[in-house]
């Protein structure tokens, strides 16, 4: 099969491309100066020209508080990309795999998971744009689009909460966090495993939660790291939001439920403490 990868030089991207071309498929990777997603010409030539069997759009705008001072930018790239890819894939007969978040829910008064099918309620701009994007592949394209939403996704290709802790914690330094939000920690190779099985999976299609099980806070998690990386987890202390303000507010609680899997025979994706420790064998420590 032939896959058109968009955003392949992020954390994700990177890792789906490693992931396809490791079993045994044909990637087209084109930097941002021979695809620009967010022009829907450029979007239709590609992939009418090139005939990708299966697009994974991995590009996004991801600076949650940048995108309250850009809409428009996050707009472009987040919600109005995705549907020229999604119109580009229905004029021909490839299917679709768009990444989005748990950031289309804002957690406020939840206390137990979210399924699949629950109606949304983004609280940023950031959020409103990638549920505008879910919309867009899933209206334009719904017998040949699936979305996996994901969570606290982290990689050994690009910064990411984790590889910061990870440094942090080699040079011995304290570190303060918050511990008053509640989510999962996905790393990307995991995720990217998925994208191969969804875009295979023919029948598959809609939105699938696609994150490591269990949950933690970003506390927890900066515990776990400090520990497996061989610090003392007491180096890490617990702080509440207004610790640290910020422009754009962040779900306080955004675990997502994984049912749907188990409709084509698939279980859900190994807890993050289990795909941390074997992430952290292979990323570098960044600061």
């Amino acid at each position: 099969m032939r896959w058109l990868v968009t955003g392949a030089g992020g954390t994700l991207g990177h890792d789906v491309v490693r992931v396809l071309e490791g079993a045994g498929e044909e990637v087209l990777a084109p930097p941002r100066s021979l695809l620009d997603v967010t022009r829907p010409d450029a979007v239709d030539a590609f992939v009418r020209g090139r005939r990708p069997d299966v697009v994974v759009n991995c590009a996004a705008y991801t600076d949650v508080d940048g995108a309250e001072a850009e809409p428009e930018r996050a707009r472009e790239v987040n919600a109005a990309a995705p549907g020229h890819l999604a119109r580009a894939c229905a004029r021909g007969s490839a299917r679709l795999v768009h990444i989005s978040t748990d950031y289309v829910f804002s957690g406020r008064g939840r206390s137990t998971p979210y399924a699949e099918d629950c109606p949304t309620d983004p609280c940023s701009v950031y959020a409103l744009t990638k549920r505008d994007g879910e919309d867009a592949v899933l209206g334009t394209l719904p017998d040949r689009s699936v979305v996996l939403r994901t969570s606290w996704l982290y990689g050994a290709h690009g910064r990411s909460f984790v590889g910061t802790m990870a440094g942090r914690a080699a040079r011995g330094l304290s570190s303060e966090v918050v511990d008053t939000q509640v989510g999962q920690p996905t790393w990307s190779r995991d995720l990217a495993e998925r994208v191969l099985w969804a875009g295979r999976r023919a029948d598959a299609v809609g939105v699938l939660h696609a994150v490591n099980g269990g949950r933690t806070t970003w506390f927890g998690l900066a515990r776990a790291v400090y520990a497996l990386a061989g610090a003392d987890p007491a180096l890490v202390s617990p702080c509440p939001d207004d610790r640290f303000p910020r422009a754009a507010d962040r779900p306080s609680y955004s675990v997502l439920g994984g049912d749907r899997w188990a409709d084509w025979g698939a279980a859900p994706l190994r807890d993050w403490s289990e795909a941390l420790a074997e992430a952290l064998r292979e990323m570098v420590p960044r600061s």
